[in-house]
């Protein structure tokens, strides 16, 4: 019952969970930048250089003629550099936004609560003491 324990612990453990979350979260976020890049981005990219697709600029290794990636592959082994282009930028904006979100996050954490009052200096606490005997 050793094990079963420590892992029960282990994994109701705020960490664990807030791991998982954010592992749910990031697959769902990559989506979401994926079609952004692809959807958006690329085709813009595209246009601007003439009307080309990227997600179709292949070599191929094994001699085989194709129009287009998904051909070439099925013929062989294939470089396609213009898939690794549209991913790179892919991880590219992701690392962006994820670098933004955490220095936020570090910007928000290393505000500090507004300082506490500072103690009046000795002449203004001795002149107070002085004006309150005074009025005794």
């Amino acid at each position: 019952m050793g094990v079963v324990s420590e892992f029960k612990e282990f994994a109701v453990k705020g960490s664990v969970i807030d791991l998982a979350v954010g592992v749910i979260i990031g697959g769902a976020f990559g989506k979401i930048v994926d079609s952004i890049v692809g959807d958006i981005i690329m085709p813009i990219i595209s246009k601007v250089f003439g009307g080309l697709d990227f997600s179709n600029y292949f070599i191929p290794l094994a001699g085989q003629t194709a129009a287009t990636l998904a051909e070439a592959r099925k013929g062989g082994a294939v470089l396609a550099y213009g898939n690794f282009a549209t991913t790179t930028l892919s991880f590219a904006i992701l690392a962006f936004i994820i670098f933004m979100m955490v220095k936020q996050i570090n910007r928000l954490k290393s505000e500090s609560p507004p300082a506490a009052p500072t103690a009046p200096p000795e002449d203004v606490v001795l002149l107070r003491e002085i004006r309150d005997a005074l009025r005794k």
